[in-house]
């Protein structure tokens, strides 16, 4: 006669075996990998914020970084006082109409002023390719280059860096050129939107060439060298400092290729209300929308083929 197994054990068995099932499950689940985010944006903000803490937790790097816009603008700009000059020859009721004549504003310092905004994006863009350099020679570049993040991401976070920084700086060398005396009759909420659209433009175009510059570079000496071969002419070889109605007729031609001019032009514009114009308003943000983008389609390229571990 066949013995009998007992209900009870049957049930138990099965009860323990899709426990086990179960359980396997689970652990395979656990052990497989995660799946990888391979998208374009993929680590932007992250790699951009790594930059950014180690700048605003310096509080001394940005002190430093302001000086020299200050030291322009509190010695430079109010020891140059054209109005000494204008008004040893020019009678009282025409020195307005001289200082609209040079400056397309009131007064100089007006006109340096907004300058200095273009100066302020000019300098510490050009840092931004400095990053680059460190990060390669320090190891870090290499780390990120084996991450999943595109290179075109890690590019693109220098760029940001950059930008973000640039802007920052600019809008506390604006504060601190309105209490030193600069016109606001034209300030609005609208002109100061429209006028930092124009800077971060320009920060954009410049961060893009100065990072494309490094992306090769583990010599900080040469990246410097290339940020002071670059800098003093695309400074002074613009309308940051003295008005293009002043220079020879070979510098003004110079002038009209430099796409810092156009930022200046544009933000005097919408800023100061002047009337000197290098160029229409929307000829300005055409030049710097198309320097922008294009070098950041340069840069991102460049990126592909020349950015390796």
């Amino acid at each position: 006669m066949a013995e009998k197994i007992p209900t009870r054990s049957v049930t138990t068995t099965q009860e323990k075996s899709v426990t086990e099932e179960r359980v396997r499950e689970e652990e395979k689940q656990f052990r497989a990998a995660p799946k990888l985010d391979k998208s374009p944006l993929h680590g932007l903000w992250a790699l951009t914020n790594r930059d950014l803490v180690k700048w605003y937790k310096n509080p001394i790097q940005l002190i430093i970084s302001l000086i020299q816009p200050i030291v322009w603008l509190g010695l430079f700009g109010k020891a140059l006082n054209f109005g000494s000059f204008i008004s040893s020859s020019v009678p009282p009721s025409q020195q307005a109409a001289v200082y609209e004549r040079f400056f397309g504003v009131s007064s100089y310092f007006s006109f340096l002023s907004v300058g200095m905004l273009s100066f302020i994006i000019l300098f510490t863009a050009a840092f931004s390719g400095m990053s680059v350099v460190w990060d390669r020679r320090f190891g870090f570049l290499n780390k990120a280059l084996s991450t999943p993040v595109g290179r075109g991401a890690i590019v693109i976070a220098k760029i940001l860096q950059g930008v973000i920084r640039s802007l920052i700086q600019a809008a506390i060398v604006l504060i601190i050129a309105v209490a030193l005396g600069m016109e606001t009759s034209h300030l609005s909420v609208v002109t100061i939107l429209g006028g930092f659209t124009v800077l971060f433009l320009m920060s954009f175009g410049l961060s893009s060439l100065f990072v494309m510059l490094a992306l090769r570079s583990s010599d900080w000496q040469t990246q410097m060298a290339i940020i002071n071969l670059l800098n003093l002419p695309l400074l002074f070889a613009s309308n940051a400092i003295l008005p293009v109605t002043i220079m020879p007729n070979w510098l003004q031609t110079v002038v009209k290729f430099n796409p810092v001019s156009y930022a200046n032009d544009a933000t005097r514009q919408l800023l100061i209300g002047s009337t000197q114009h290098l160029a229409p308003l929307w000829m300005d943000f055409g030049v710097l929308i198309g320097f922008a983008g294009v070098l950041a389609v340069i840069s991102i390229v460049m990126s592909w083929r020349l950015l390796s571990k």
